[in-house]
Protein backbone atom coordinates (compact mmCIF):
# COMPACT_ATOMS: atom_id res chain seq x y z
CA UNK A 1 0.00 0.00 0.00
CA UNK A 2 1.62 3.30 -1.11
CA UNK A 3 1.53 5.92 1.86
CA UNK A 4 1.49 9.58 1.99
CA UNK A 5 4.95 11.15 0.85
CA UNK A 6 5.80 12.59 4.70
CA UNK A 7 5.25 9.12 6.22
CA UNK A 8 7.27 7.02 3.48
CA UNK A 9 10.65 7.75 4.85
CA UNK A 10 13.16 4.45 6.25
CA UNK A 11 13.62 4.14 9.82
CA UNK A 12 17.05 5.18 10.69
CA UNK A 13 17.40 8.17 8.08
CA UNK A 14 17.98 12.01 8.77
CA UNK A 15 14.60 12.66 7.71
CA UNK A 16 13.01 10.25 10.24
CA UNK A 17 10.35 12.61 12.00
CA UNK A 18 11.11 15.51 10.00
CA UNK A 19 9.30 17.36 7.54
CA UNK A 20 10.54 20.06 4.64
CA UNK A 21 12.16 17.38 1.78
CA UNK A 22 10.00 18.94 -0.71
CA UNK A 23 11.03 22.61 0.16
CA UNK A 24 11.91 25.50 -2.45
CA UNK A 25 12.11 28.12 -0.49
CA UNK A 26 12.89 28.81 3.04
CA UNK A 27 12.75 31.72 5.64
CA UNK A 28 15.56 33.44 7.11
CA UNK A 29 15.72 36.05 9.70
CA UNK A 30 16.77 39.35 8.07
CA UNK A 31 17.67 43.24 8.94
CA UNK A 32 16.23 45.95 6.72
CA UNK A 33 16.59 49.61 7.02
CA UNK A 34 14.08 51.25 9.13
CA UNK A 35 12.72 54.21 6.41
CA UNK A 36 13.14 56.62 9.79
CA UNK A 37 16.55 55.68 9.86
CA UNK A 38 17.37 56.44 6.06
CA UNK A 39 15.32 59.43 5.88
CA UNK A 40 17.59 61.22 8.58
CA UNK A 41 20.49 63.58 7.84
CA UNK A 42 22.27 63.27 10.77
CA UNK A 43 22.82 59.12 10.64
CA UNK A 44 20.76 58.82 13.80
CA UNK A 45 19.96 55.00 14.41
CA UNK A 46 16.63 56.22 15.41
CA UNK A 47 14.74 53.01 15.64
CA UNK A 48 17.59 51.72 18.26
CA UNK A 49 17.44 54.67 20.03
CA UNK A 50 13.20 54.69 20.29
CA UNK A 51 13.81 50.84 21.45
CA UNK A 52 15.39 51.91 24.77
CA UNK A 53 12.89 54.71 25.23
CA UNK A 54 10.49 51.84 24.84
CA UNK A 55 11.53 50.12 27.86
CA UNK A 56 11.52 53.55 29.69
CA UNK A 57 15.41 53.30 29.84
CA UNK A 58 15.71 56.92 28.69
CA UNK A 59 19.71 57.42 29.80
CA UNK A 60 19.88 54.71 27.76
CA UNK A 61 17.78 55.94 24.91
CA UNK A 62 19.77 58.92 24.77
CA UNK A 63 23.71 57.34 25.21
CA UNK A 64 22.15 55.13 21.56
CA UNK A 65 21.33 59.26 20.24
CA UNK A 66 24.47 60.76 20.84
CA UNK A 67 26.40 58.02 19.35
CA UNK A 68 25.24 59.94 16.39
CA UNK A 69 23.85 63.16 17.25
CA UNK A 70 25.63 65.57 20.16
CA UNK A 71 22.86 67.91 20.12
CA UNK A 72 19.66 66.45 20.39
CA UNK A 73 17.85 69.25 23.00
CA UNK A 74 18.54 70.85 19.43
CA UNK A 75 17.60 69.09 17.14
CA UNK A 76 14.55 68.01 18.51
CA UNK A 77 13.34 71.80 18.54
CA UNK A 78 15.05 73.32 14.97
CA UNK A 79 15.26 69.90 12.80
CA UNK A 80 12.44 69.63 10.06
CA UNK A 81 12.09 65.79 11.01
CA UNK A 82 11.93 64.00 7.46
CA UNK A 83 12.18 60.78 9.66
CA UNK A 84 8.45 60.97 10.28
CA UNK A 85 7.80 62.25 6.52
CA UNK A 86 9.22 58.58 5.64
CA UNK A 87 7.67 56.85 9.08
CA UNK A 88 5.90 53.89 8.08
CA UNK A 89 3.23 54.26 10.43
CA UNK A 90 1.84 56.54 8.65
CA UNK A 91 0.04 53.50 6.74
CA UNK A 92 -1.60 52.72 10.05
CA UNK A 93 -2.80 55.95 11.35
CA UNK A 94 0.27 59.07 11.87
CA UNK A 95 3.95 59.15 11.98
CA UNK A 96 5.51 58.81 15.48
CA UNK A 97 6.46 61.80 16.71
CA UNK A 98 10.01 61.09 16.94
CA UNK A 99 11.19 64.45 17.08
CA UNK A 100 9.85 64.75 19.84
CA UNK A 101 10.61 61.89 21.65
CA UNK A 102 14.63 62.86 20.38
CA UNK A 103 13.25 66.79 22.26
CA UNK A 104 12.39 65.11 25.23
CA UNK A 105 15.68 62.88 25.73
CA UNK A 106 17.83 66.13 25.15
CA UNK A 107 15.90 67.78 27.72
CA UNK A 108 16.41 65.33 30.09
CA UNK A 109 19.80 64.86 29.94
CA UNK A 110 20.32 68.59 30.74
CA UNK A 111 18.42 68.14 33.52
CA UNK A 112 20.12 65.31 34.91
CA UNK A 113 23.50 66.34 34.22
CA UNK A 114 24.18 63.14 31.99
CA UNK A 115 27.72 63.32 30.47
CA UNK A 116 29.35 62.07 27.14
CA UNK A 117 31.10 58.74 27.57
CA UNK A 118 35.08 59.17 28.04
CA UNK A 119 36.78 59.49 24.94
CA UNK A 120 39.10 57.03 23.19
CA UNK A 121 42.87 56.74 24.00
CA UNK A 122 44.26 60.27 22.91
CA UNK A 123 46.11 59.92 19.35
CA UNK A 124 48.35 62.57 19.44
CA UNK A 125 47.01 64.09 16.51
CA UNK A 126 45.55 67.37 16.25
CA UNK A 127 42.89 68.66 14.01
CA UNK A 128 41.64 72.45 13.41
CA UNK A 129 37.81 73.05 12.96
CA UNK A 130 36.93 76.70 11.41
CA UNK A 131 32.99 77.48 12.89
CA UNK A 132 31.28 76.42 16.03
CA UNK A 133 28.40 76.19 14.46
CA UNK A 134 26.22 72.65 13.98
CA UNK A 135 28.69 70.91 11.62
CA UNK A 136 31.77 71.90 13.57
CA UNK A 137 30.35 70.99 16.99
CA UNK A 138 29.48 67.99 15.33
CA UNK A 139 32.55 67.11 13.44
CA UNK A 140 34.48 68.38 16.41
CA UNK A 141 32.55 65.83 19.15
CA UNK A 142 33.17 63.03 16.91
CA UNK A 143 36.95 63.73 16.18
CA UNK A 144 37.23 63.96 20.50
CA UNK A 145 35.66 61.16 21.11
CA UNK A 146 38.24 59.25 18.29
CA UNK A 147 41.07 60.72 21.02
CA UNK A 148 42.17 63.92 18.45
CA UNK A 149 42.72 66.94 20.20
CA UNK A 150 40.09 69.30 18.90
CA UNK A 151 40.55 72.96 19.03
CA UNK A 152 37.54 74.99 17.01
CA UNK A 153 38.44 78.49 15.90
CA UNK A 154 35.27 80.90 16.14
CA UNK A 155 35.09 84.30 14.61
CA UNK A 156 32.19 85.07 16.69
CA UNK A 157 31.48 85.74 20.58
CA UNK A 158 29.56 82.68 20.93
CA UNK A 159 29.42 79.71 20.28
CA UNK A 160 26.46 78.15 18.08
CA UNK A 161 26.53 79.96 14.57
CA UNK A 162 23.29 79.93 12.79
CA UNK A 163 21.96 78.53 15.54
CA UNK A 164 22.46 80.83 17.52
CA UNK A 165 22.46 83.58 15.16
CA UNK A 166 19.75 82.82 13.01
CA UNK A 167 17.33 81.02 14.75
CA UNK A 168 15.07 82.73 17.18
CA UNK A 169 14.86 82.11 21.07
CA UNK A 170 11.29 81.14 20.69
CA UNK A 171 12.25 78.39 18.52
CA UNK A 172 15.54 77.37 20.27
CA UNK A 173 15.79 78.73 24.06
CA UNK A 174 19.57 79.55 24.34
CA UNK A 175 19.51 77.79 27.66
CA UNK A 176 19.67 74.23 25.84
CA UNK A 177 21.69 75.49 22.88
CA UNK A 178 24.50 76.07 26.11
CA UNK A 179 24.04 73.39 27.62
CA UNK A 180 24.38 71.14 24.80
CA UNK A 181 27.63 73.20 23.65
CA UNK A 182 28.83 73.08 27.36
CA UNK A 183 29.11 68.87 27.09
CA UNK A 184 30.90 69.46 23.72
CA UNK A 185 33.99 71.68 25.63
CA UNK A 186 33.64 68.96 28.75
CA UNK A 187 34.50 66.53 26.37
CA UNK A 188 38.24 68.35 26.23
CA UNK A 189 37.08 70.48 23.10
CA UNK A 190 38.56 73.72 22.70
CA UNK A 191 36.59 76.90 21.59
CA UNK A 192 38.43 79.78 21.13
CA UNK A 193 35.51 82.86 20.36
CA UNK A 194 36.88 86.15 18.45
CA UNK A 195 39.44 84.44 16.53
CA UNK A 196 38.70 84.63 12.88
CA UNK A 197 40.95 82.68 10.29
CA UNK A 198 42.18 84.68 8.02
CA UNK A 199 44.07 82.87 5.99
CA UNK A 200 43.48 78.69 6.73
CA UNK A 201 47.01 77.50 5.67
CA UNK A 202 48.79 79.97 7.87
CA UNK A 203 46.53 78.48 10.96
CA UNK A 204 47.32 74.87 10.50
CA UNK A 205 51.42 75.68 10.26
CA UNK A 206 51.44 78.01 13.29
CA UNK A 207 48.92 75.62 15.12
CA UNK A 208 50.62 72.69 14.34
CA UNK A 209 47.23 71.11 13.00
CA UNK A 210 47.29 67.30 10.92
CA UNK A 211 43.84 67.79 9.62
CA UNK A 212 41.55 70.94 9.26
CA UNK A 213 37.46 70.65 9.08
CA UNK A 214 35.90 73.99 7.41
CA UNK A 215 32.37 74.34 8.73
CA UNK A 216 32.10 78.70 7.96
CA UNK A 217 28.30 79.07 8.35
CA UNK A 218 26.71 81.25 5.63
CA UNK A 219 26.81 84.88 7.49
CA UNK A 220 27.21 87.14 4.32
CA UNK A 221 23.50 88.13 3.60
CA UNK A 222 22.68 88.00 -0.35
CA UNK A 223 21.75 91.38 -1.99
CA UNK A 224 19.26 92.58 -5.00
CA UNK A 225 19.23 95.48 -6.51
CA UNK A 226 16.26 97.08 -5.46
CA UNK A 227 15.66 101.42 -6.27
CA UNK A 228 15.46 102.59 -2.68
CA UNK A 229 15.60 106.37 -1.67
CA UNK A 230 18.32 107.95 0.56
CA UNK A 231 16.01 107.73 3.32
CA UNK A 232 14.75 104.41 3.07
CA UNK A 233 14.78 101.96 5.61
CA UNK A 234 16.51 98.86 4.34
CA UNK A 235 18.07 96.14 6.21
CA UNK A 236 19.10 92.27 5.81
CA UNK A 237 17.49 89.29 8.02
CA UNK A 238 20.86 88.11 8.89
CA UNK A 239 21.56 91.53 10.41
CA UNK A 240 17.98 91.59 12.19
CA UNK A 241 18.46 88.26 13.59
CA UNK A 242 21.69 88.52 14.94
CA UNK A 243 20.75 91.90 16.46
CA UNK A 244 18.94 89.98 18.28
CA UNK A 245 21.64 88.36 20.16
CA UNK A 246 22.80 91.92 21.95
CA UNK A 247 21.22 94.05 24.57
CA UNK A 248 19.92 96.56 21.60
CA UNK A 249 16.96 95.23 20.05
CA UNK A 250 16.71 96.41 16.24
CA UNK A 251 13.90 99.24 15.77
CA UNK A 252 11.76 97.72 12.91
CA UNK A 253 8.74 100.64 13.20
CA UNK A 254 5.23 99.32 13.25
CA UNK A 255 5.09 98.50 9.24
CA UNK A 256 7.58 95.69 8.16
CA UNK A 257 8.09 94.13 4.85
CA UNK A 258 10.09 91.45 4.69
CA UNK A 259 11.02 90.23 1.19
CA UNK A 260 11.82 86.00 0.59
CA UNK A 261 10.17 83.14 1.03
CA UNK A 262 12.67 80.56 3.07
CA UNK A 263 12.29 80.08 6.76
CA UNK A 264 14.39 82.82 7.65
CA UNK A 265 12.13 85.58 5.81
CA UNK A 266 9.21 83.84 8.21
CA UNK A 267 11.50 83.71 11.25
CA UNK A 268 12.53 87.61 10.91
CA UNK A 269 8.34 88.31 10.48
CA UNK A 270 7.63 86.60 13.40
CA UNK A 271 10.24 88.23 14.88
CA UNK A 272 9.11 91.47 13.86
CA UNK A 273 5.77 91.04 15.61
CA UNK A 274 7.06 90.35 18.65
CA UNK A 275 9.01 93.38 18.74
CA UNK A 276 5.62 95.27 18.07
CA UNK A 277 4.99 95.52 14.78
CA UNK A 278 1.53 95.72 13.98
CA UNK A 279 1.84 94.38 10.45
CA UNK A 280 4.24 91.69 9.50
CA UNK A 281 4.24 91.51 5.47
CA UNK A 282 5.92 88.26 3.53
CA UNK A 283 6.39 89.61 -0.04
CA UNK A 284 7.29 86.68 -2.07
CA UNK A 285 7.21 86.04 -6.23
CA UNK A 286 5.77 82.76 -6.10
CA UNK A 287 2.90 80.39 -4.54
CA UNK A 288 3.03 79.18 -1.63
CA UNK A 289 3.55 75.56 -2.82
CA UNK A 290 6.70 77.15 -4.46
CA UNK A 291 7.86 78.70 -0.76
CA UNK A 292 10.90 76.77 0.56
CA UNK A 293 10.00 77.57 3.92
CA UNK A 294 8.33 74.51 5.54
CA UNK A 295 4.76 74.40 5.42
CA UNK A 296 4.13 73.94 9.50
CA UNK A 297 6.24 77.12 9.87
CA UNK A 298 4.27 79.01 7.81
CA UNK A 299 1.02 77.68 9.75
CA UNK A 300 2.57 79.19 12.82
CA UNK A 301 3.42 82.61 10.83
CA UNK A 302 -0.10 82.86 9.69
CA UNK A 303 -1.33 82.18 13.33
CA UNK A 304 0.91 84.98 14.95
CA UNK A 305 -1.05 87.70 12.21
CA UNK A 306 1.92 87.50 9.65
CA UNK A 307 0.31 88.48 6.07
CA UNK A 308 1.59 86.74 3.40
CA UNK A 309 1.65 88.35 -0.27
CA UNK A 310 1.85 85.86 -3.34
CA UNK A 311 3.04 86.39 -6.44
CA UNK A 312 4.65 89.82 -5.70
CA UNK A 313 7.94 91.33 -6.02
CA UNK A 314 9.45 94.70 -4.67
CA UNK A 315 10.00 96.74 -7.79
CA UNK A 316 11.25 100.28 -5.66
CA UNK A 317 11.67 101.34 -1.84
CA UNK A 318 10.66 104.32 -0.95
CA UNK A 319 10.28 106.27 2.55
CA UNK A 320 7.30 104.78 3.92
CA UNK A 321 6.45 103.02 1.07
CA UNK A 322 6.96 100.29 -1.09
CA UNK A 323 5.97 99.44 -4.35
CA UNK A 324 4.79 95.60 -5.37
CA UNK A 325 4.37 94.32 -8.47
CA UNK A 326 2.47 91.70 -9.15
CA UNK A 327 2.94 88.39 -11.24
CA UNK A 328 2.35 85.27 -12.71
CA UNK A 329 4.06 81.89 -13.45
CA UNK A 330 4.84 80.73 -16.70
CA UNK A 331 4.19 77.51 -18.13
CA UNK A 332 7.79 76.22 -16.27
CA UNK A 333 6.48 77.70 -12.78
CA UNK A 334 9.11 80.82 -13.28
CA UNK A 335 7.82 84.29 -12.22
CA UNK A 336 7.01 86.80 -15.07
CA UNK A 337 6.09 90.43 -14.52
CA UNK A 338 2.56 91.73 -15.36
CA UNK A 339 2.96 95.40 -15.02
CA UNK A 340 0.30 95.58 -12.31
CA UNK A 341 1.59 97.56 -9.57
CA UNK A 342 0.25 98.50 -6.01
CA UNK A 343 1.90 100.52 -2.73
CA UNK A 344 2.47 99.24 0.84
CA UNK A 345 3.39 101.22 3.67
CA UNK A 346 5.84 100.21 5.64
CA UNK A 347 9.00 101.43 7.93
CA UNK A 348 11.23 98.96 7.14
CA UNK A 349 11.72 96.46 4.11
CA UNK A 350 14.03 93.46 5.38
CA UNK A 351 15.75 91.21 2.57
CA UNK A 352 15.64 87.51 3.26
CA UNK A 353 16.84 86.51 -0.44
CA UNK A 354 19.58 83.99 1.13
CA UNK A 355 23.01 83.97 2.20
CA UNK A 356 26.56 83.07 1.25
CA UNK A 357 29.74 81.77 3.10
CA UNK A 358 32.80 83.95 3.10
CA UNK A 359 35.41 82.14 1.48
CA UNK A 360 38.21 84.45 1.72
CA UNK A 361 40.19 82.20 4.42
CA UNK A 362 41.20 79.81 1.46
CA UNK A 363 42.91 82.37 -0.10
CA UNK A 364 46.70 79.89 -0.73
CA UNK A 365 45.33 76.76 -0.39
CA UNK A 366 46.20 74.47 -3.74
CA UNK A 367 43.54 72.18 -5.20
CA UNK A 368 40.66 73.68 -3.80
CA UNK A 369 37.85 74.09 -6.48
CA UNK A 370 34.98 76.40 -5.42
CA UNK A 371 31.65 76.18 -7.59
CA UNK A 372 28.77 78.68 -7.94
CA UNK A 373 30.25 80.17 -3.96
CA UNK A 374 30.80 76.50 -2.23
CA UNK A 375 33.80 74.11 -1.95
CA UNK A 376 33.68 70.99 -3.89
CA UNK A 377 34.48 67.96 -2.07
CA UNK A 378 34.69 64.07 -2.34
CA UNK A 379 32.27 61.87 -0.78
CA UNK A 380 34.71 61.40 1.92
CA UNK A 381 34.35 65.10 2.52
CA UNK A 382 37.73 65.79 1.63
CA UNK A 383 38.38 68.83 -0.78
CA UNK A 384 41.32 69.38 -3.17
CA UNK A 385 44.16 69.84 -0.46
CA UNK A 386 45.17 66.68 1.19
CA UNK A 387 43.87 66.66 4.89
CA UNK A 388 41.38 69.68 4.44
CA UNK A 389 37.69 69.02 4.81
CA UNK A 390 34.59 70.63 4.25
CA UNK A 391 30.90 70.57 5.58
CA UNK A 392 27.90 72.27 6.33
CA UNK A 393 26.98 75.46 4.55
CA UNK A 394 30.60 75.36 3.00
CA UNK A 395 29.40 72.62 0.26
CA UNK A 396 26.71 71.55 -1.97
CA UNK A 397 24.02 70.65 0.10
CA UNK A 398 20.80 71.48 1.63
CA UNK A 399 21.53 73.67 4.48
CA UNK A 400 20.00 72.65 7.69
CA UNK A 401 21.03 72.38 11.06
CA UNK A 402 20.31 68.28 10.76
CA UNK A 403 22.40 68.24 7.30
CA UNK A 404 25.32 70.05 9.27
CA UNK A 405 25.34 67.59 11.79
CA UNK A 406 25.56 64.90 9.81
CA UNK A 407 28.37 65.99 7.66
CA UNK A 408 29.93 66.72 10.63
CA UNK A 409 29.91 63.19 11.65
CA UNK A 410 30.50 62.25 8.28
CA UNK A 411 33.63 64.20 7.73
CA UNK A 412 34.80 63.24 11.66
CA UNK A 413 35.07 59.24 10.58
CA UNK A 414 36.39 60.24 7.52
CA UNK A 415 39.52 62.58 9.21
CA UNK A 416 40.14 59.32 11.47
CA UNK A 417 40.83 57.48 8.76
CA UNK A 418 43.25 59.38 7.10
CA UNK A 419 44.97 60.02 9.89
CA UNK A 420 45.81 56.63 10.74
CA UNK A 421 46.78 56.04 7.20
CA UNK A 422 43.27 54.07 6.82
CA UNK A 423 40.44 54.39 4.45
CA UNK A 424 36.44 54.48 5.77
CA UNK A 425 34.83 52.21 3.21
CA UNK A 426 30.82 53.11 3.48
CA UNK A 427 28.79 51.47 5.78
CA UNK A 428 26.99 48.54 4.17
CA UNK A 429 23.30 49.44 3.43
CA UNK A 430 20.45 47.41 4.19
CA UNK A 431 17.36 47.16 2.09
CA UNK A 432 14.86 48.90 3.20
CA UNK A 433 11.69 48.49 5.27
CA UNK A 434 9.16 49.51 3.29
CA UNK A 435 4.87 49.49 4.34
CA UNK A 436 4.59 46.51 2.27
CA UNK A 437 6.94 44.67 4.12
CA UNK A 438 4.68 45.26 7.41
CA UNK A 439 1.57 43.70 8.67
CA UNK A 440 0.05 46.92 9.92
CA UNK A 441 -2.86 45.48 11.23
CA UNK A 442 -1.02 43.88 14.14
CA UNK A 443 -0.72 47.31 15.65
CA UNK A 444 -3.25 48.41 17.44
CA UNK A 445 -4.29 52.10 16.57
CA UNK A 446 -2.82 54.98 18.52
CA UNK A 447 -3.10 58.58 17.64
CA UNK A 448 0.25 61.00 17.72
CA UNK A 449 1.00 62.81 20.45
CA UNK A 450 1.02 66.71 19.79
CA UNK A 451 2.69 68.59 21.27
CA UNK A 452 1.83 72.00 23.91
CA UNK A 453 2.04 75.18 22.49
CA UNK A 454 2.33 78.73 23.95
CA UNK A 455 -1.48 80.48 24.50
CA UNK A 456 -1.47 82.95 21.44
CA UNK A 457 -1.95 85.71 23.34
CA UNK A 458 1.89 85.29 24.92
CA UNK A 459 3.43 84.10 21.16
CA UNK A 460 3.17 88.12 19.57
CA UNK A 461 4.15 89.39 23.00
CA UNK A 462 7.25 87.33 24.61
CA UNK A 463 10.23 85.48 22.85
CA UNK A 464 8.87 81.95 25.39
CA UNK A 465 9.72 79.36 23.28
CA UNK A 466 6.17 78.42 21.50
CA UNK A 467 6.17 74.88 21.18
CA UNK A 468 6.98 72.84 24.55
CA UNK A 469 7.88 69.36 25.40
CA UNK A 470 6.43 66.16 26.20
CA UNK A 471 6.72 64.56 29.29
CA UNK A 472 8.18 61.20 30.43
CA UNK A 473 4.33 59.65 30.04
CA UNK A 474 4.22 61.10 26.90
CA UNK A 475 7.41 60.40 25.44
CA UNK A 476 7.13 56.47 26.58
CA UNK A 477 3.76 56.51 24.64
CA UNK A 478 4.79 58.16 21.64
CA UNK A 479 7.92 56.08 21.80
CA UNK A 480 6.01 52.33 22.07
CA UNK A 481 3.89 53.72 18.51
CA UNK A 482 7.49 52.76 16.78
CA UNK A 483 6.77 49.87 14.59
CA UNK A 484 10.39 48.28 14.62
CA UNK A 485 10.07 48.39 10.73
CA UNK A 486 12.39 45.66 9.44
CA UNK A 487 13.85 44.73 12.71
CA UNK A 488 12.76 42.03 15.44
CA UNK A 489 11.34 43.03 18.32
CA UNK A 490 10.81 39.39 19.53
CA UNK A 491 7.11 39.68 19.68
CA UNK A 492 6.61 35.84 19.26
CA UNK A 493 4.68 35.44 16.17
CA UNK A 494 6.95 33.24 13.95
CA UNK A 495 7.10 30.59 16.82
CA UNK A 496 3.17 30.87 17.33
CA UNK A 497 2.04 30.53 13.84
CA UNK A 498 4.77 27.38 12.92
CA UNK A 499 2.86 24.70 11.97
CA UNK A 500 6.19 22.39 12.42
CA UNK A 501 7.94 23.84 15.35
CA UNK A 502 10.55 24.96 13.61
CA UNK A 503 11.11 28.25 15.00
CA UNK A 504 13.66 28.19 17.75
CA UNK A 505 13.21 30.68 20.71
CA UNK A 506 17.10 31.71 21.60
CA UNK A 507 16.21 33.75 24.59
CA UNK A 508 15.67 37.72 25.37
CA UNK A 509 17.45 40.07 23.76
CA UNK A 510 18.63 37.22 21.49
CA UNK A 511 15.92 36.72 18.68
CA UNK A 512 15.12 33.42 16.90
CA UNK A 513 16.57 30.96 14.59
CA UNK A 514 14.65 28.31 12.09
CA UNK A 515 15.55 24.46 12.33
CA UNK A 516 15.09 23.42 8.77
CA UNK A 517 15.40 19.77 9.07
CA UNK A 518 11.74 20.75 10.49
CA UNK A 519 10.53 23.45 7.96
CA UNK A 520 8.87 23.10 5.12
CA UNK A 521 8.30 26.30 3.77
CA UNK A 522 5.30 27.07 3.75
CA UNK A 523 6.22 31.07 4.19
CA UNK A 524 3.42 31.01 7.15
CA UNK A 525 6.30 32.79 9.56
CA UNK A 526 6.91 35.57 7.01
CA UNK A 527 3.82 36.07 5.47
CA UNK A 528 2.82 36.62 9.61
CA UNK A 529 5.70 38.63 10.87
CA UNK A 530 4.47 42.00 11.89
CA UNK A 531 7.73 44.16 11.02
CA UNK A 532 9.08 42.17 7.83
CA UNK A 533 11.86 40.86 9.41
CA UNK A 534 11.45 37.56 8.00
CA UNK A 535 12.57 36.90 4.09
CA UNK A 536 11.66 33.86 1.75
CA UNK A 537 14.82 32.71 0.11
CA UNK A 538 15.49 30.53 -2.38
CA UNK A 539 16.32 26.99 -1.25
CA UNK A 540 20.16 26.38 -1.55
CA UNK A 541 21.30 23.05 -3.36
Amino acid sequence: MDHPFAITLDLGTSLVNHTGSWRTLRPEYVTRLPPCNDACPAGEDIQGWLAFAEAGDYEAAWRKLVENNPLPAVMGRVCYHPCENACNRKALDTAVGINSVERFLGDLAIEKGWRFDPPAAASGKRVLVVGAGPSGLSAAYHLARLGHRVTIREAGPMAGGMMRFGIPKYRLPREALDAEIQRIRDLGVEIVLNAKVERLADAMAEGGFDAAFLAVGAHLARRAYIPAGEAARVLDAVQVLRSMEGEEKPLLGRRVIVYGGGNTALDVARTARRLGAEDAVIVYRRTRERMPAHDFEVEEAIEEGVMMKWLSTIRSVEPGAVTVEKMRLDETGFPQPTGEVETLEADTVVLALGQDVDLSLLDGVPGLEVRDGVVQVGPDMMTGAPGVFAGGDMVPSERTVTVAVGHGKKAARRIDAWLRGESAPPARRHDIATADTLNTWYYGEAPKTLRPVLAMAARTSTFEEVVKGLDATNALYEARRCLSCGNCFECDNCYGVCPDNAVVKLGPGKGFAFNYDFCKGCGMCAAECPCGAIAMAPEEI
